[in-house]
């Protein structure tokens, strides 16, 4: 399932017009991104939990010369799955 399906699926379950579903979800996608950029965390009972992992610096390998190079310390979103969403998919 891509974006625009999501967008169809929920226009059709909740009956509200493809651009208003649109809005719908591009307005959930900025307010999870809005709230992990700030360093919180978005709790969602029975789906998940989005977080900010903090990934320190490393010295790596480039894979084609196989020298040495430095990859800078940086912010990962992570997703946690809640138990609803793990047992609908069991």
């Amino acid at each position: 399932m891509n974006k625009s399906d999501l967008i169809s699926d929920v226009a059709d379950s909740s009956g509200l017009s493809r651009s208003d579903a649109t809005k719908a979800v591009e307005g959930v996608f900025d307010a999870i991104t809005a709230s992990l950029k700030k360093g919180d965390e978005v709790r969602l009972v029975g789906f998940g939990t989005f977080s900010v992992a903090r990934r320190k610096a490393s010295t790596g390998r480039n894979p084609r010369t196989g020298e040495p190079m430095q990859i800078a310390a940086s912010n990962q979103p992570k997703f946690k799955a809640g138990k609803g969403l793990k047992d609908a998919v069991n």
